[in-house]
């Protein structure tokens, strides 16, 4: 179903701006790469070899950072002392990066050094005292923090307490005085503007070990940054930009065991490594250590010189990850069941969700993807206690930790940067914590999230798509924050066919024609939710290299469309190359029904709402080399995602309507499952097998629900996954009644258009 008040762009075409003719010369290729670089203010030979090649660019020195003499003079005093250093990290990708980097750098200059990652849930951010003490107590005579500490006024009055002298390197905002450490190194303390300003903390702690070691070659450290900067999301400027550049040259030589060990399990080749893989692949099963377990074993891979331990340790991630793959989903499809229950959650500023059932680890993924869905600052708290614990991410032109900071009247803590934050705040404090931080973004901006913009770098027509002109465009790269990819469109397209890719369709693989005729495989990522263009539309997508089918190829990535008409067209929904037989609207069709289960008795039959032996429903399906359809699938979606499913060899259609499909006869058969629910599982229930018993999509089955709570027979609550709590009620109908009946009519209606549509359409064979 298509998300309430999915994110919705104004799209505005880049200006077209002058383009030097030495620029433009230097360049080459299609006219979009130096129109693109002349926008960004890049118009000279020299800043454009600058900005294209790190060869070209002079990154400013080191001791530009306040305090680094000082942290470089006294960890020279320690090394030279054997004074026990303790590298005290974080445990995201950036903090890992920080800690591996600072720890296989201080003992390859024979430095006595061991490292500490917190544990997210029993240390949480930053220096824990009681953690502290206890490493102290271990011996310690030097505390250098990397990605955190500099809001640590209190660990570092007491390490001093106990004779132990602290560095701190960081990153993230200052708070109003800094700690009393020895040195505090930090690239927000330097004037606005500097190429030093946007380094993350790994950033930071290699800026350290080049003023500490000077002279020597620190090459081999630079795919650890690159790591860093594109799991944080810094802004890919100036020396941030430079270091990424020389990063993913050095991880595509692919030396280090630890991350040779990872791309071997994502089935990555190095030689391709970008920032998307960092982003999409590494980076998540690196975090997913901290976000579910302890992320000390992260710098332990990181530095191993031990390729079985390597191994051992990378396959220990890949299975952390796909838990917080399943756990990180269900957090999604909870929040999206409380925005679809209650809309007016985005009517704020900034959407503000909490669950008690929610895992704090995986929060601030999801909130990453609501941005991305809605345009909006999003937090996520999770409160299994009087306590809750958030993650907020925001959008351009919002810094939410200086938000955060007009709320902070609310809160426990909080602290990060301008785009991701943490926060604690007492749980029964959300619902004004969320007017609060709504308010304090409406200060910030004004109305300028009222419509959020897509700029358009460019127009192509389909046959001006080719591997060429994307490789070309990549040499603008890497993008990221500050650097985003081309935005292209192309105008006048319809939908020629669609299917669902992914385990559980959750991808849409779509073809769209132009008026010639043209077509272009396009790929929607997490798009079989969402509602496809019933007309011609403008289509807007970016582009980039990818391998299909073992060839090279440019990708086209859906990003947002612009309708033109609302006059529906014929979609194919592309099966896979299978034998088909077609016994659609055919007579006799129990008497065909039962020919063809003789025929292939170890077929699949799918059928819902009205029950025959033997069959599954949508929840059921697995792979099958035939599959029979019995029920017409009630949308394109769930068509799509159960060929995507089952995969067969041998598709049998019949594609019987449910006898009972109207409105009445809907709601009499919702309220007895919901009083089975209530009566045999303690009233709880999942969306999706409420739909799937009763042949309907889940759109409908969320209306129908709220249709029942407003006749005042129904209560519900909604639980961890959009698991639903079902409480029988007998109260006086409600006055939102009549338009949730008209909403409920209208979308049964468009299930049975889809049936009879099913039921005509050409299917490929």
């Amino acid at each position: 179903m298509a998300r309430p008040n999915a994110l919705r762009r104004e799209w505005r075409e880049a200006a077209q701006v002058a383009v030097p003719r030495p620029l433009a010369d230097l360049v080459g290729g299609h006219e979009l790469v130096a129109q693109y670089l002349a926008r960004k203010g890049v118009t000279s030979v020299a800043d454009a070899l600058r900005f294209l090649s790190p060869g070209k660019y002079a990154p400013a020195p080191p001791d530009e950072l306040p305090d680094i003499d000082r942290a470089v003079d006294r960890l020279q005093r320690a090394i030279r002392g054997r004074e026990r250093i303790l590298v005290w990290g974080d445990f995201d990708v950036d903090g890992q990066t920080s800690t591996a980097l600072l720890f296989s750098a201080l003992k390859r200059r024979g430095a006595e050094a061991r490292y500490h990652v917190p544990n997210r849930f029993s240390e949480g951010h930053g220096i824990h005292l009681p953690t502290l003490k206890q490493q102290l107590d271990d011996g310690a005579d030097l505390l250098l923090t990397c990605d955190t500490g500099v809001s640590a006024h209190d660990a570092v009055n007491y390490a001093a307490s106990r004779g132990v002298d602290t560095i701190i390197t960081d990153h993230h905002a200052l708070p109003e005085a800094l700690p009393d450490a020895v040195a505090v190194v930090n690239p927000r303390r330097l004037p606005a503007g500097h190429p030093l300003l946007e380094l993350p903390g790994v950033g930071v702690a290699y800026k350290l070990i080049q003023a500490l070691n000077r002279d020597d070659d620190n090459d081999s450290l630079l795919d650890l940054v690159a790591l860093g900067i594109v799991a944080d999301v810094m802004v890919q400027v100036d020396d941030t930009r430079y270091l990424l550049q020389r990063g993913l040259a050095r991880l595509r030589e692919n030396r280090r065991l630890g991350l040779k060990a990872i791309l071997e399990r994502a089935q990555i080749a190095a030689d391709q490594l970008n920032e998307g893989h960092i982003g999409f692949a590494i980076a998540p099963r690196l975090n997913a250590l901290g976000r579910l377990a302890d992320a000390n074993p992260a710098v332990e891979l990181l530095t191993t010189e031990d390729w079985g331990r390597a191994r051992i340790l990378a396959n220990t991630l890949e299975g952390l990850n796909e838990k917080r793959k399943f756990l990180s989903n269900q957090v999604y499809a909870s929040a999206i069941a409380q925005i679809e229950a209650e809309p007016w959650l985005l009517e704020y500023a900034a959407l503000v969700l909490s669950h008690d059932d929610w895992h704090s680890g995986v929060i601030g993924i999801v909130a990453s993807r609501l941005v991305e869905e809605f345009g909006l600052p999003v937090v996520l708290i999770a409160t299994p206690d009087e306590t809750g614990r958030g993650s907020a991410r925001s959008i351009a032109g919002v810094d939410i930790t200086a938000a955060l900071g007009r709320a902070g009247e609310m809160l426990f803590r909080f602290g990060g940067h301008s785009m991701a934050a943490g926060v604690s705040l007492p749980a029964d404090k959300v619902f004004g914590f969320r007017r609060a931080l709504s308010r304090a973004v409406r200060e910030m901006t004004g109305d300028a999230l009222a419509t959020p913009a897509l700029t358009i770098d460019g127009y192509l027509t389909l046959p001006d798509i080719s591997l060429e002109l994307t490789e070309d465009i990549e040499r603008l790269a890497p993008f990221g924050n500050g650097n985003p990819p081309l935005t292209l469109a192309t105008r006048n397209l319809k939908v020629a066919s669609r299917r669902g890719l992914g385990r559980r369709g959750e991808h849409l693989q779509i073809e769209v024609e132009d008026e010639a005729g043209a077509r272009q495989r396009v790929i929607w990522w997490r798009g079989a939710s969402a509602e496809l263009p019933g007309g011609r539309f403008d289509l807007a997508y970016t582009l980039r290299t990818s391998v299909y089918k073992g060839q090279r190829e440019a990708l086209v990535e859906w990003l947002d469309f612009r309708p033109l008409s609302a006059q529906p067209l014929e979609i194919e929904t592309e099966a896979p190359a299978c034998e088909l037989m077609d016994r659609r609207l055919c007579a006799g069709q129990q008497a065909a029904l039962a020919a063809a289960r003789g025929a292939y008795p170890d077929a699949l039959v799918w059928a819902e709402a009205d029950p025959v032996d033997g069959a599954v429903d949508r929840l059921a399906l697995s792979a099958s080399e035939t599959l029979i359809v019995w029920t017409a699938p009630p949308s394109a979606e769930i068509w799509s995602a159960a060929l995507a499913t089952v995969n067969p060899d041998r598709l049998v259609l019949f594609g019987l309507r449910p006898r009972k499909a109207r409105m009445g006869d809907f709601l009499a058969r919702l309220a007895a499952l919901v009083k089975y629910a209530v009566n045999r599982r303690d009233g709880k229930v999942q969306l999706e097998a409420l739909a799937a018993a009763l042949g309907e999509r889940e759109c409908c089955i969320q209306v129908g629900l709220q249709v029942l709570r407003a006749m005042g027979k129904l209560n519900y609550a909604l639980g961890a996954s959009g698991a639903y709590r079902l409480q029988l009620a007998d109260a006086a109908p409600g006055g939102e009644l009549a338009a949730q009946q008209k909403r409920l009519s209208l979308l049964l209606r468009e299930t049975r258009a889809y049936r009879n549509y099913w039921l005509t359409m050409k299917i490929q064979e």
